[in-house]
């Protein structure tokens, strides 16, 4: 399971925030950057991208893009294909994990940071 690493700040503007956007929550319970959240939610609408195809959609350069990826897999929340191509070759297709699975991951990481919260706070003193 991904671990959270909310900080202070990301916990308190999340609170602050009256509804709170897909891309400011993930960015809060993963602990990853916004451009990486955006490029998830591109994904969202643009299943099977290659990383030329997601730096066209999202203006940014292809190694930028190829790095946020990186970070999504490592959190669960997308993945990648080989595709071999009819001239030779072959492309990475990348896909978002569906957004009802990712949920969970959301919930599921940010109850695992609660409880070693809870569990820090039964420490003290001892």
């Amino acid at each position: 399971m991904p671990e959270a690493d909310p900080s202070p700040k990301q916990l308190r503007e999340l609170m602050l925030s009256e509804e709170p956007e897909l891309v400011e929550v993930m960015t809060c319970v993963f602990g990853i950057q916004p451009h990486e959240a955006r490029t998830y939610e591109t994904l969202l609408s643009r299943p099977a991208s290659t990383v030329e195809e997601l730096a066209d959609a999202l203006d940014r350069d292809r190694s930028n893009v190829n790095r946020s990826l990186s970070t999504l897999r490592e959190k669960g929340l997308a993945t990648r294909e080989r595709r071999l191509l009819d001239g030779g070759g072959h492309v990475y297709q990348y896909s978002p994990t569906p957004l009802p699975e990712a949920r969970t991951l959301m919930h599921d990481t940010l109850d695992a940071w609660t409880s070693y919260v809870h569990d820090r706070i039964d420490e003290f003193g001892e």
